[in-house]
């Protein structure tokens, strides 16, 4: 048991959540998260349908705004949701992963085992084998037990996944689950080939803004534990307070009290981190002063 435990017991901030609307299990707040999901998914089909009737200063700005939307729903919209689900019909919470996952161009199924082996593992670095439980872990490509370079990780991560692997894997004890992805991955396939059929010149321009997109998530991602220590639980990420952040990002930016009590809900982040600061402050729990995705602005993270 951690120092910080009494204290987390103590806070009555941090009870446990009992949603007073019907269909949300969690909090009545999730219902922006949820408005918002179906929101940006309208979005994106009405970015291609009206690819014509804009000119290509405009659609550049809105590639780059599309771009942004998918590092902001994953690290927040479907971040959140993989922690607690946000209705209590589980038809309703399969129905919002198929959304996310044509939103975010892949599948929200496969996302969240790997995103659960990423708490397994919480950056931890390669062992004996020269492999990571975490398969995000920045120092799985690095070298003599340091972090990859950032641009490196940025850039390559999108193109490191392995679906048969991870469906494979997923397989062995969750059969069931793998059997969903496999489903969503095929609406996602036929998502985009509507798409296509609906413009394929629009669709197209857009690839390159959805790599960027997914490559903006990495960035924001390798920030999140860049200069954290994988070896003590309270300080296995790095957070930053920033309010504009944290409001539009659904308190993504309190990330090391995200690692530290995963299953936490996004509203109670503030009460926890007040919970554990004492505790965080003697550990020298890493923060920056940027938003995750600005982090390599910070003069205070270590140099590679």
């Amino acid at each position: 048991m951690d120092d910080a435990t009494p204290n987390l017991r103590q806070s009555a901030a941090l009870r446990s959540l009992k949603s007073n609307c019907p269909l949300l299990a969690h909090s009545c707040w999730d219902a922006i998260p949820v408005t918002l999901g179906i929101l940006h998914c309208a979005a994106v089909i009405a970015l291609v349908a009206s690819f014509h009737a804009m000119s290509w200063p405009l659609f550049l700005a809105c590639g780059f705004l599309y771009a942004v939307s998918l590092s902001w729903s994953i690290n927040s919209i479907a971040h959140n949701f993989i922690h607690n689900p946000y209705f209590t019909w589980h038809p309703l919470n399969r129905a919002f992963s198929v959304l996310l996952s044509v939103t975010i161009g892949f599948s929200q199924a496969m996302y969240h085992y790997v995103h659960l082996w990423h708490h397994v593992g919480n950056m931890d670095r390669p062992g004996p084998d020269g492999n990571t439980i975490d398969y995000l872990s920045i120092y799985r490509y690095g070298k003599d037990g340091r972090a990859e370079n950032p641009w490196a990780y940025t850039f390559k991560s999108y193109f490191r996944d392995d679906p048969g692997e991870l469906l494979r894997k997923i397989s062995v004890k969750h059969p069931e689950d793998a059997r969903f992805a496999k489903i969503e991955l095929g609406i996602v396939a036929v998502f985009y080939v509507a798409l296509l059929w609906l413009d394929w010149r629009a669709v197209l321009a857009l690839v390159p803004f959805y790599y960027f997109g997914q490559s903006l998530s990495s960035l924001n991602g390798f920030y999140e534990h860049f200069g954290a220590d994988p070896d003590r639980p309270i300080a296995w990420g790095v957070s930053t307070y920033s309010r504009l952040y944290n409001w539009t990002w659904m308190n993504n930016g309190y990330h090391a009290e995200h690692h530290y009590r995963p299953k936490v809900h996004w509203t109670q982040m503030k009460a926890l981190h007040a919970a554990i600061a004492d505790q965080q402050k003697a550990a020298g729990v890493r923060t920056i002063r940027w938003s995750h995705a600005l982090g390599f602005l910070d003069r205070s993270l270590p140099a590679r």
